[in-house]
């Protein structure tokens, strides 16, 4: 038995797929916080550059993402007007 693969991948993804990718980076990305609000005082130099450089603005980008998501979809539709070409 043979696995046969398919050469292109499926550009269309569905809105659950779409949704669910930023939400599961926020969350994942909110685990070194748990970790360096919960570890003891004298390990926080280890969990401190990790928590400050990757997963706050990772945090902050995906919430970001997933708050402005469907308005940067409605602007990018071609049904959205476009005020400098109407008038």
């Amino acid at each position: 038995m043979s696995l046969q693969f398919h050469s292109t991948p499926n550009p269309n993804m569905t809105e659950t797929a779409k949704r669910s990718i930023p939400r599961w980076i926020h969350l994942v990305f909110s685990i070194p916080i748990i970790g360096y609000i919960y570890s003891p005082f004298d390990q926080l130099p280890n969990y401190a550059p990790v928590v400050r450089f990757i997963a706050i603005p990772a945090i902050a980008l995906t919430g970001l993402w997933m708050w402005t998501a469907h308005a940067l979809a409605r602007r990018s539709s071609k049904n959205y007007p476009n005020r400098l070409t109407e008038s």
